[in-house]
């Protein structure tokens, strides 16, 4: 199940379960399936204490993502800081609604199994957003 939650923000105007649908189809469409998943839209203040707290980092971040996977079970949090995906989405010139679609997909690759350390890892996650993201906007 995907849930939903906001802290210390308000909530981003999206149509929910249009997301919820289009997450579980990405996690289908890997051989997987959807466990419990909570995205937790957040402050940048909050975001930043999670990252403090749980990875001994002091930066800010779009997204922190914690995986709690098992086999074939997708399950995990994703902490989204809206103050810092506004910030990106002016940066690299794409709506806010983009920008956050695009975060939101990202954690859920991570969810997968897909990282982004190396360049060639960089190169698939970015192909696999870009994938993503045409299917919810052409659905």
């Amino acid at each position: 199940m995907i849930d939903f939650f906001c802290e210390e923000v308000s909530c981003p105007d999206l149509v929910l379960d249009k997301v919820a649908n289009w997450l579980n189809a990405t996690v289908e469409s890997n051989n997987k399936m959807a466990g419990d998943i909570a995205i937790i839209f957040c402050s940048d203040a909050y975001l930043l204490s999670m990252n403090k707290q749980y990875l001994n980092h002091d930066y800010f971040t779009d997204i922190i993502t914690f995986d709690y996977s098992e086999g074939s079970m997708v399950s995990g949090d994703l902490f989204i800081s809206i103050d810092t995906v506004n910030h990106n989405a002016k940066k690299f010139g794409v709506t806010f609604e983009q920008e956050l679609l695009r975060v939101v997909i990202h954690g859920v690759l991570h969810l997968l199994g897909f990282n982004d350390k190396t360049n060639e890892e960089q190169k698939i996650m970015r192909e696999n957003e870009e994938r993503s993201l045409k299917i919810y906007y052409n659905a």
